[in-house]
């Protein structure tokens, strides 16, 4: 069984809003990954705008994640990280936000959308495979877009009524891919997967704190 690990940093060099433990918070997780963890080195990608490895754009981000896709199998274990900025673009919904990863190139790509992320790394991911997802940024409580999370003591899971998931079940996705392949792919997907969220909301989910961005 294969450990994988996809880590995402983003510090945003020149732009307004720079940050700058995007890179380090991805080299110490690593570190800690093959150190503790037995993560292979070349079983580990990342994602920095540092000018050496491949940039955090919203294409090479989301691309990223169906490669991730693509390559687990039943039985292997995922790790994604992911620290940077995240937002809340308004949509026509139950909280009128849809909550963003913001990737380097936002300004000309724009921003990554939960339902996007819901589409590209959660719905595909083969049953059997253990995936955490560790998201540091504003509002990435909900940035999965699944339908249950913790309550605030980690205690309890409950509903989570203001995210989107509904809208992007098996049906719809199998409609948008076209044929029986989509539909019979949802079927291998492990149950817990449509249950399962992601911890409490971030600190900033509901703030106006100047480090959220919402547009």
């Amino acid at each position: 069984n294969t450990k994988r690990a996809l880590l995402i940093g983003i510090n945003y060099f020149g732009k307004s809003g720079q940050l700058n433990g995007g890179h380090n918070d991805v080299r110490n997780m690593a570190k800690y990954l093959t150190e503790m963890q037995n993560f292979r080195k070349e079983n580990i990608t990342m994602l920095m705008d540092d000018g050496v490895h491949k940039a955090p754009t919203k294409k090479d981000i989301l691309s990223a994640f169906r490669r991730l896709v693509k390559e687990s199998k039943e039985g292997d274990v995922v790790f994604c990280h992911y620290s940077g900025h995240g937002g809340r673009l308004s949509r026509d919904d139950k909280d009128g936000y849809d909550e963003t990863l913001i990737p380097v190139d936002f300004e000309k790509a724009g921003q990554i959308r939960d339902r996007d992320v819901l589409k590209a790394l959660i719905h595909p991911m083969p049953a059997g495979v253990t995936m955490t997802c560790l998201i540091d940024c504003c509002h990435g409580g909900t940035v999965l877009d699944l339908p249950y999370r913790c309550n605030d003591e980690l205690e309890n899971m409950g509903m989570n009524d203001k995210c989107n998931f509904k809208d992007s079940l098996w049906v719809g996705m199998a409609l948008q891919k076209g044929g029986n392949d989509a539909a019979s792919t949802s079927q291998k997907v492990a149950p817990e997967f449509m249950i399962l969220g992601g911890g409490p909301n971030a600190v900033h989910e509901y703030s106006d704190s100047a480090c959220c961005v919402v547009l």
